[in-house]
């Protein structure tokens, strides 16, 4: 039977305190696992050559530590005691500074083979000691990216053609690609324009039209990044025809018609009025006075030497029937100027 009072038997006051006792030892396993509240949670980065800054989350303390120990790999590499001072490795004498208020360590001259998990024992004046892991990651800086073609030298012709860009970097970890096009994120479109599962290639077959352009892709990775750039060349066209200008005119005025069309490479322009070559090859046809035998269909023919691609299109101008008001202006000021010569003489 319990105390008098209790309403907890003896077996279960036990096992109560086993249980907490459990529970405590796996909150310790956890907060040695994820640094607890001795390291924040990682991981850390750093670039090869700079250096990186193991804060741990203790105030600064007034009176000294009892004991504070970083290790790597199962190697202690620097370790400091109330009773003594710092003993480090040599491979890290140079490398590392221990704030001894705090436990933080400056780790320098980082090099790759420095990623790893890393160990920080503290031992508190009068309290237990207290531990935490940092996964620290070393990257070497992006340098040299670039964007190549394997077939720069073909001509790309929008419907018939494939083409793949590689982009890459000289030297550095890769941990990201990001591909753009004319500075907008390039997205897959069905199974025309597609990537590699590391986005490093960009396929597209075929090309058209809305692939011709600059190619940007950023490299990146914890500690640096850039960016290239890569003009791709997609000849198409003749498309998207059109003339501009009246489709009616006053006889006397000046007349300009103007041809457009979407082509890579620019076009060969050819006139024709009714049918017949007016030997314009030019992309605007002035007229410059406008008269009956002017009207009629003109039709603007274009070439594109590349493609091998022919289009064209018709505008239909009309003679007005009379002149335009301007010319009766000016009729009108001539026959006063003769009708006053005559009166003078």
């Amino acid at each position: 039977m319990g105390r008098p009072g209790s309403s907890v038997l003896p077996s279960e006051a036990v096992a109560a305190h086993d249980l907490g006792l459990k529970a405590r030892s796996l909150l310790d396993v956890w907060r040695m696992c994820v640094g607890g509240s001795i390291l924040p949670a990682g991981p850390l980065s750093g670039a090869a050559g700079g250096a990186v800054l193991f804060s741990t989350t203790l105030e600064p303390s007034t009176r000294p530590f009892i004991s504070v120990g970083w290790s790597f790999r199962g190697r202690n590499f620097i370790t400091y005691t109330v009773t003594g001072s710092d003993v480090v490795d040599e491979a890290y004498a140079a490398r590392v500074t221990l704030d001894r208020t705090t436990g933080s360590l400056q780790l320098r001259d980082l090099v790759l083979g420095d990623s790893g998990d890393y160990l920080v024992s503290i031992t508190p004046d009068g309290e237990q000691q207290k531990t935490g892991t940092m996964q620290l990651n070393v990257y070497a800086p992006i340098t040299g990216a670039s964007i190549s073609n394997p077939a720069s030298s073909a001509t790309l012709i929008a419907g018939q053609s494939a083409a793949t860009l590689t982009c890459d970097a000289a030297a550095g970890n890769v941990s990201t690609r990001e591909w753009m096009q004319n500075g907008r994120p390039l997205l897959p479109s069905q199974d025309r324009v597609t990537f590699s599962a590391d986005a490093k290639m960009l396929y597209m077959n075929p090309v058209l039209s809305d692939n011709h352009g600059n190619y940007q892709c950023r490299v990146s990775n914890a500690v640096s990044a850039m960016t290239a750039a890569y003009n791709l060349t997609v000849n198409y066209g003749p498309q998207n025809m059109s003339i501009a200008g009246p489709r009616e005119a006053a006889l006397g005025i000046r007349v300009l018609l103007r041809c457009s069309a979407d082509s890579v490479p620019p076009p060969t322009y050819r006139w024709a009025l009714d049918g017949n070559d007016t030997r314009v090859t030019t992309s605007t046809y002035v007229v410059e006075r406008m008269e009956e035998s002017h009207a009629g269909n003109y039709t603007c023919t274009v070439n594109n030497r590349v493609t091998k691609l022919q289009n064209s299109t018709v505008i239909n101008l009309r003679a007005s029937g009379s002149a335009p008001y301007w010319s009766f202006t000016l009729l009108l000021i001539l026959s006063l100027n003769v009708e006053e010569s005559l009166l003078t003489c």
